[in-house]
């Protein structure tokens, strides 16, 4: 038979684990909500110093080329092709159709014949015996439990968020 029990060790210290992380967790979130995040004082945008101007340059003038004349190229003419002759084919002679074998009449078999299953007889239905009356219970009355009035829980506003400032 197999042995369970490291398995419920283990299997109980991850529970206990799992339970202290899920605890840790909402403490620090709440602290992190409730902490009041520090005033970040807002620098001066930095001034860049004044460029020179620079003068605009005239743009540049390309020389007019000549023109070239190209020679004209003399036409080649066209090359023709041998025509091949077709090559002739003997003539194949026709054979006769092979005449196929004469086969003997099948004689039909008889079909088998099942055999007769005899009669079951029927059996007589069996009958349950009676069971005794079993009395009802009267049902149970609870008594009223006194209404609880929870306390209002106030709202908390919402944190605000510093805002960072774009580069």
């Amino acid at each position: 038979m197999a042995n369970y029990h490291r398995f419920v060790h283990i299997l109980g210290l991850f529970v206990l684990a799992l339970s202290l992380m899920i605890g840790k967790n909402s403490v620090e979130a709440r602290q992190l909500l409730e902490l009041a995040l520090p005033e970040v004082p807002e620098l001066p945008k930095p001034e860049l110093p004044h460029l020179p101007d620079i003068p605009s340059l005239p743009k540049p003038e390309l020389p007019s080329l000549p023109k070239v004349e190209l020679p004209s190229v003399p036409e080649l003419p066209k090359p023709e092709l041998p025509t091949i002759p077709k090559p002739e084919l003997p003539e194949v002679p026709e054979l006769p159709k092979p005449e196929s074998p004469h086969l003997p009449d099948i004689v039909s078999l008889p079909k088998p014949e099942l055999p007769e299953v005899p009669e079951v007889p029927e059996l007589p239905k069996p009958e349950l015996p009676h069971l005794p009356d079993i009395p009802s219970l009267p049902k149970p009355e609870l008594s009223s439990l006194p209404k609880v009035e929870l306390p209002l829980v106030p709202e908390l506003p919402k944190p605000e968020l510093p805002t960072i400032p774009k580069p």
